[in-house]
């Protein structure tokens, strides 16, 4: 901020100054009245004027670099999410990797090929990842947001993926098997080429999903499902798919295809 300086009269002599206060509080005018002199000497010293707008100047030239180096701050924090993710890679927990993952997506970067095995990444929201190659095996991951995210090749086997969103997503070539998906929602979901043996599908939304290019779904539970397209359950049947309610019974059906 430049401040525009303008010259101060100059004080009264201490003679007439003195005159105008009471004798009992003289001390403290004394002392103002020093400084009024020094402030008169000041605002007529061209170095003191100078030296404030150094002082603007700093400022602006501060901002500038601030925002001229912004693209440099955006990829170290990139850089550190991960890190993040990286370093705590074939661990348990979250470690982290929730709000490094949601960070990435956020800023449009490219999650291809992410390792997130085994991880606790429950509820977390990745709309639009592109994710795929990425591994997510084993990985607890219910109530998340999987909605038009690409997850085509990766690898979702044993992962708990409970009441998740996968709307609009690619899951093409999925490996799915062993998945716990009761209670997703994959609407308009292409499943095209995933593998989805033995997966829990008891009470997923099937609604314009496109399934007919599923490479197999032996032994997968259908118990329940919702909007399923015209022609699937049968289809599904036929190829090894069953519709049991309770895990016992699913349990045994498939320890009889086991043998």
């Amino acid at each position: 901020m430049i401040v525009f300086r303008e010259p101060r009269g100059k004080p009264l002599p201490w003679r007439e100054r003195r005159q105008q206060v009471p004798l009992w509080c003289a001390p403290f005018f004394a002392l103002e009245w020093v400084w009024e002199w020094v402030s008169f000497v000041l605002s007529r010293w061209t170095f003191v004027e100078v030296i404030e707008y150094l002082g603007s100047f700093s400022v602006l030239a501060a901002v500038f670099f601030y925002f001229h180096d912004s693209g440099n701050r955006v990829k170290q924090r990139h850089y550190q999410a991960w890190q993040v993710i990286n370093t705590a890679q074939g661990k348990g927990g979250s470690g982290g990797r929730i709000d490094a993952l949601q960070e990435l997506n956020q800023d449009g970067i490219p999650l291809t090929g992410v390792n997130v095995s085994g991880a606790f990444l429950q509820a977390i929201h990745l709309r639009n990842a592109r994710l795929m190659r990425s591994d997510f095996s084993a990985a607890d991951v219910r109530n998340s947001d999987f909605e038009s995210a690409n997850l085509q090749d990766s690898n979702l086997r044993s992962g708990n993926f409970r009441q998740s969103n996968f709307e609009d997503a690619s899951l093409t070539r999925a490996e799915m098997q062993d998945g716990d998906f009761e209670g997703a929602s994959f609407t308009r979901t292409d499943l095209a080429g995933a593998e989805l043996d033995n997966a829990d599908l008891r009470l997923t939304s099937l609604k314009d999903a496109r399934w007919k290019e599923i490479r197999s779904i032996r032994g997968a539970n259908l118990y329940g499902v919702r909007d399923a397209p015209a022609g699937f359950v049968e289809w599904a049947t036929r190829h090894g798919a069953v519709q049991m309610q309770s895990d016992e019974q699913w349990d045994k059906s498939r320890e009889t295809q086991t043998r």
